[in-house]
């Protein structure tokens, strides 16, 4: 999401509308989601910093908000980086508090079957702040698609394997990838240059070994965003 939109004017609305997209999933979910649900939109309104787009908080303060133990709160945090609801920035080591992101793309995966139930004007607004609007990609849809072309090799078989390695984070953002060759080998054209640098970080030697277990051979690989700002040039391991 543009961090644009989430300082300055207007943004106040914004913000409403993601605390009730969380809101109204939860609600409609498991007894479990509900309290989880609550327990995130109580940390985004009192420790979300919306202008830095960071959750910055110790596992104790979490404990002490919540009033629960310290194992509830590892369990807590450990579920929402595994379904992609937060992404950690920065890892709370040495004494240093760890950082997070919220994933506003995974959260309008997780709450958009409800939207409809808040209006049509929820939806509407909802839809026009999420990523790429419905052009969003479905992890089912695209694994069927991809085991029908898997077995032409290239660019869909390393989909495919990489949709499997990461299902939860797969659509967001491998899915949207554009691959192309070049005389200097493959290139992968993200969204936005955010999203070249994350996907560079985050999976860029996933997808190098990917490619080379593939083609057979190393390739030099470019992820880059629509602006060519980003990119980066990688080689898969040499183990």
């Amino acid at each position: 999401m543009d961090n644009r939109r989430l300082v300055g004017p207007g943004s106040g609305a914004v913000k409403y509308d993601i605390l009730t997209a969380i809101n109204i999933g939860g609600l409609n979910g498991s007894a479990r989601d509900q309290v989880a649900m609550m327990r995130l939109c109580l940390l985004i309104t009192a420790r979300y910093n919306w202008r830095r787009d960071e959750l910055s908080i110790g596992q104790q303060e979490m404990a002490n908000l919540w009033g629960v133990g310290s194992r509830t709160v590892k369990r807590e945090v450990k579920c929402w980086l595994e379904t992609g609801i937060l992404i950690c920035t920065r890892q709370g080591v040495r004494g240093r508090v760890a950082a997070y992101r919220l994933n506003f793309l995974r959260v309008c995966e997780v709450t958009e079957p409800h939207w409809q139930l808040l209006g049509q004007d929820f939806v509407d607004r909802m839809t026009a702040l999420k990523p790429g609007g419905d052009r969003v990609i479905r992890l089912d849809a695209i694994r069927a698609t991809l085991r029908e072309n898997s077995d032409k090799g290239g660019w869909e078989a390393v989909n495919l394997n990489l949709a499997h390695r990461f299902p939860t984070q797969y659509g967001a953002w491998i899915a949207p990838l554009v691959a192309s060759e070049s005389e200097n080998g493959l290139v992968l054209e993200a969204k936005s240059a955010f999203a070249a640098e994350y996907v560079k970080t985050h999976f860029g030697r996933d997808i190098a070994d990917a490619v080379a277990a593939e083609w057979g051979a190393p390739r030099a690989i470019t992820i880059r965003g629509p602006s060519h700002i980003g990119a980066s040039d990688m080689r898969p391991n040499s183990h």
